[in-house]
Parts: structure tokens; sequence; C-alpha cells
């Protein structure tokens, strides 16, 4: 069964909401590992992560030791740094967008504590929640004593002016792109019209050349 278009859009729509979404990677001793997130603006992240060590022994990963620490540096849009802070093997971090577009989280163990695992491999455990999946919505309910009925409203509303900031994104994205290939298609034109002036002039070169050939040559 065919949707009808604003109903595809909606579904689509509802699809770039971004979820809470969790996952883990291994580093090494002086790696550093960094995720592209596409943040609207004005949109809380929160991200929490917990770190592993493989165990030699019982080839496994154990929990980190406390004196392992992780480095998080949050860049926006611009490559401006917004966040820069060291925590420990395990840590909750938070900022807020202000530029819409692509935010890079980068993520690197400490240096002072290399030793913990040398050789060793790291695993890092990293949950990026964005949007209304930030709020803690039974702490809101006992804290304002909301009942069912009006947490749900609560909740409705909130994924609402994520929905907005979305589409608000999507419009943003759209105006660079266009804008992207408006001056991409100027660039064309104008090298098209350099390339025709070129062989024109060349052509022309070419022609008082051969003719001051033939003259000397007293062909003509």
């Amino acid at each position: 069964m065919m949707l009808s278009s604003p109903a595809a859009e909606l579904i689509l729509l509802l699809a770039w909401i971004y979820p809470a979404h969790g996952l883990y990677f291994h580093i090494g001793e002086t790696e550093k590992k960094c995720f592209i997130e596409e943040i609207p603006d004005e949109t809380m992240v929160i991200g929490k992560y917990r770190t592993q060590l493989w165990d030699k022994q019982t080839s496994s990963f154990l929990p980190s030791t406390p004196g392992l620490g992780m480095h998080v540096e949050i860049k926006d849009p611009d490559t401006k740094i917004i966040l820069s802070r060291q925590y420990g093997s395990e840590g909750r971090f938070t900022f807020t967008s202000h530029t819409p577009g692509e935010h890079q989280i980068c993520l690197h163990s400490n240096s002072t504590k290399m030793a913990l695992f040398a050789g060793g491999k790291l695993r890092v455990h990293l949950d990026i929640q964005v949007g209304e999946h930030t709020n803690n919505y039974p702490e809101i309910a006992a804290k304002d004593k909301l009942t069912e009925l009006q947490l749900r409203v609560r909740q409705l509303l909130d994924q609402v002016e994520q929905i907005q900031k979305e589409q608000n994104y999507q419009r943003y994205r759209e105006e660079r792109f266009r804008m992207t290939s408006e001056s991409t298609n100027q660039r064309v034109l104008w090298w098209s019209i350099a390339q025709t002036l070129i062989l024109i002039v060349t052509g022309i070169w070419q022609m008082k050349h051969l003719k001051s050939f033939f003259e000397a040559k007293k062909l003509v």
C-alpha cells in the first residue's frame, strides 16, 4: 500500500528523531576515537561512558581501575571546542548545541596512566542521548507531581518541540545544499566561459602565426 506524501514525510521525519543509542569500541594507548553527530541548534546532548581493560589471564574485559581517565573533547560545526575535560574510568558529559550541523565527539585515554594497560586493549562503552531522550521523565513526574496523563502530555510536547527543531535543521541543510549547488553551477559556468575564451584566443593566435609563416615562405 502506498502512503500519501504527508504521511511518508512524517514517517521519515520521525525516523530522523535522534534516539538514544549505545555502542562500544576498542582503543590503544595513543589512539583517539571521534564520532560525528548531526545535531539541531539549541539541543541538549548527554553522553555516558564506561571503560574496561583487557585481562590476559582471563582473556576477557574487566572493569577499569579508578586511576584510568578519559579525555572528552567536543567541537561544533565551526571546529570550535565547546567542551574539553578530563574524566575518570566512567563518566558523564553534557553539552548544548548552539549551531546546527555536525558535532565531533572525541575520546582518548589520559597519558599519565598508560602503564595500566601497556600493550593491551581498552574497551569503551559509549551511550549518547540527544534531544528529549535526555529527559528523565520518572524523575520529572516525581518532582512536579505529575499524573500519568500529564506526564504523557509533557513527553508529547517535548517530542513536538524536537520535531520542530529537526524540521528547522532539515531546512537549514537544504538551504546550504542549494547555496552550494548554485555556487558550483556558477563556477562551472565561468569555467566554461573561460575555456571558450581561451579557445578563441588560441585560434586567433594560430591563424596569425600561420599567416605570418605562409607570408615568410611566400606561399600567399
